[in-house]
């Protein structure tokens, strides 16, 4: 992972004390990716808010009950071509939506940085997604704050491109 920029070094501190707060459970499912969403519109996929902090894509998954397109965007750890992404929902109670979409329908589609990729999702388990949390942790440690907050574990999915 490349080195943070001097505005990850100056905000990411301040960023991961506000979005552990569990107030921000509440507030940050519906605020931040409506202004991501509308920030990457306007933007023509340039800028996404929190990009500014992390690594930050857009899945596309099949809704596991309604079979329409449901893009997401999520915190990523860019690793071996692919990428890693949590379930976090913010540290609430109730897994996102998406995790059950990529569970039932593992093809799904990334936009990371204005390249769009097919990929499949896997859900990692075991000693595998053990020694992922680890290094997710380094990138994020907040993610340890919403795990701590709530009785399932956060799922963990490797995104790995499909070769055409």
């Amino acid at each position: 992972m490349s080195s943070p920029t001097p505005v990850q070094r100056v905000f990411r501190p301040l960023f991961q004390r506000i979005s552990g707060a569990g107030w921000f459970a509440k507030v940050g499912p519906k605020v931040v990716p409506r202004l991501d969403r509308a920030l990457h519109r306007a933007t023509g996929g340039r800028v996404m808010l929190s990009q500014a902090l992390v690594p930050t894509l857009y899945l596309t998954t099949t809704g596991a009950k309604s079979g329409q397109p449901r893009v997401t965007p999520l915190l990523c750890m860019p690793e071996d071509g692919g990428w890693i992404v949590v379930g976090s929902n913010f540290g609430q109670e109730k897994h996102p939506a998406w995790t059950a979409n990529l569970l039932k329908t593992p093809n799904a589609t990334v936009e990371f940085r204005k390249h769009v990729h097919k990929v499949t999702g896997t859900l990692l388990e075991g000693t595998e997604r053990t020694e992922t949390w680890n290094r997710l942790n380094a990138v994020w440690p907040v993610f340890n704050r919403y795990q701590s907050r709530v009785d399932r574990d956060l799922r963990v999915f490797r995104l790995t491109p499909i070769q055409p």
